[in-house]
């Protein structure tokens, strides 16, 4: 995947700003990407012969990247921390084309270091999301476009028009994560579930609560190892609305098998490492 002097982005996910806590636990271990896990990523990177490094996400603040023990880790393995809310250091954003067959973007606007890489990594955190039902590294990318770009109304502080109006979301935003990752694919999917959280993706969701999985769960499609990871936590990354964990809307991992970007079908996946059987931990759905 890396040849020599290439340039790779990681894609972590550090989401909801600094402002939320969970009590007597730090976002590292709960619901954000672990910075000691970038930080090993980007050095297997280096050894692999990686010329530049990017660590990229659309930061609510940058003191998500400061708090959270970034701008250190960054400093250690030579990388670059990226948001991907700006076009710095560009004058303006991309317009990456999803492709024939889009779903609800024809194009989508990017940081142009997105179009610039030879290595796409996603570091997602293995938990569950209120709207989507898991979020790993194909939901991660929710997290490449700049807000404001994608807002229904200038007083928003999210996405608004990725869920749109009424009920839209429950189709909509499984078939964004699609467009995203046609987009912008993933070369490396890495997922992080050493210390992590279940109810939900955020200390804002009332059932969110802390869970110790103490596993990595790694691959180079993104369907197959989401698949794993939400067997991992006690779900069929086959089921769909409204089975749990895909309470809300549509299962994305099943829009993006029909799509054929991967398999969501364990039968059809090889683990390699531990079992599924040896690391399950049954998470409770948001």
């Amino acid at each position: 995947m890396i040849r020599p002097g290439a340039r790779v982005a990681i894609k972590v996910n550090l989401t909801g700003g600094t402002s939320y806590e969970l009590a007597g636990v730090p976002a590292i271990e709960s619901y954000v990407t672990h910075p000691e896990v970038v930080r090993a990523l980007g050095e297997l990177l280096r050894d692999a012969s990686a010329r530049e490094l990017f660590i990229v996400e659309a930061v609510y603040e940058w003191d998500s990247y400061r708090l959270w023990g970034y701008e250190e880790m960054a400093k250690g393995i030579n990388a670059t921390l990226i948001d991907l809310n700006t076009a710095r250091p560009y004058g303006d954003f991309a317009s990456a084309a999803v492709g024939k067959g889009w779903l609800i973007y024809e194009n989508l606007a990017f940081n142009h270091i997105l179009e610039e890489i030879d290595a796409f990594v996603s570091v997602s955190k293995m938990k569950c999301h209120r709207e989507c039902g898991v979020t790993h590294s194909m939901k991660n990318l929710i997290g490449l476009v700049p807000v404001a770009r994608y807002r229904l109304s200038g007083k928003d502080f999210s996405r608004s028009s990725f869920h749109g109006v009424n009920n839209e979301s429950k189709a909509r935003l499984p078939r964004i994560i699609s467009d995203l990752n046609r987009a912008r694919p993933i070369h490396l999917s890495v997922i992080d579930g050493i210390k992590s959280t279940e109810g939900g993706e955020g200390p804002w969701q009332p059932s969110f609560a802390q869970v110790k999985p103490g596993v990595l769960i790694a691959g180079k499609n993104p369907v197959a190892t989401d698949a794993v990871a939400t067997a991992v936590m006690g779900f069929d990354p086959t089921s769909e609305y409204p089975v749990a964990p895909f309470l809300r809307a549509e299962n994305h991992l099943n829009l993006a098998h029909d799509l054929k970007l991967g398999t969501n079908r364990l039968k059809e996946i090889k683990v390699v490492g531990a079992s599924i059987d040896d690391v399950r931990i049954k998470f409770k759905p948001a």
